[in-house]
Order: C-alpha cells, then structure tokens, then sequence
C-alpha cells in the first residue's frame, strides 16, 4: 500500500472527508489523492486558487490580508484552510501557498518558500517550508510529499 493509498484508507476508516485549496502545486495535491481508487468516498473538492483573485473570490480570503501579509504568508495560508473548511463542510482540509519560481523570489521571500496548512476538526496548523530554490518542479513535489506527510500526522492523531 503506497501513501497516498494509507491516506484515503485511514480517511476512510475514521470515517472524514478532504478538501484542498492549492496555489504552487496547482492541483497536484488534489491528483496525489484522487489517483487513488475509491478516494472520492472522502475527497470533497479541490480548488486552485493561484492567482490573488481567486484566493479572494472564491476561498474569501479578505484583500487585507494579501495586501498587508502577501498571498505566501502563514495569516493567507491560515485564512485559506480556515475559509475552505467552511466552503466544503469537510473536517479535514489542506491548503498550500508559495513561491515555486524560478522567479518571483525576494530576500524575505526567496523561490521555494511555501507554507502548508492543515486544519482537522478545529485543529489548524500552519508549517513553513523553505525547500531552497531547485527549480519548479522539485518544489511543487517536495510541497506535496511534506503535505500528504503532514496529513498522515495529524489525521493518525485525531480521534
């Protein structure tokens, strides 16, 4: 039984649903998931919301904390999981944010910057991640493997 499949399995037996809003990995989270057979007895929804519009239009992300913090901040990482547990009813929710470049980095904010966020029931917590800048595709895959790590935690934990 591969991870993914450890996921959906254990989602399964504690009888809880996912849901994922995702920015840097656009969608591949959701695809790590729902590669796996039977999983759409506990995944809900997937959303990409990459571009500041769709974080504040369709998660509610309020334009202040983007403004102030910026989309790759621990308050939008938090906001997102938060607006997304709302949005689908589901108890456990993931929401990923962050830089995969190659450009787009700054000093306070360099390429592979990424922020994951995992609420379970009302349990949410927040994990950055810098994963250094060795190019896009590395970080996109080391974003979901810490994601679906983390996940595994934290839903071992619930009871």
């Amino acid at each position: 039984m591969n991870f993914n499949q450890k996921i959906v399995s254990l989602l399964k037996k504690k009888n809880l649903k996912l849901a994922i809003a995702e920015s840097c990995t656009g969608g591949m989270l959701s695809s790590a998931i729902t590669s796996v057979s039977g999983s759409s007895k506990v995944f809900t929804m997937g959303l990409v919301t990459y571009s500041n519009h769709a974080k504040t239009s369709v998660l509610k992300i309020p334009k202040q904390i983007i403004k102030r913090n910026g989309a790759v901040s621990v308050q939008c990482c938090l906001a997102m999981v938060n607006n997304l547990s709302k949005i689908s009813k589901s108890k456990v929710c993931i929401s990923v944010t962050g830089i995969a470049g190659p450009k787009g980095g700054s000093k306070r904010k360099p390429v592979g910057l990424v922020y994951i966020g995992i609420r379970v029931g009302k349990k949410a917590v927040i994990t950055k991640c810098d994963f250094k800048n060795k190019g896009r595709a590395y970080i996109q895959k080391q974003t979901v493997k810490k994601s679906l790590n983390l996940l595994l935690r934290l839903i071992k934990q619930d009871n």
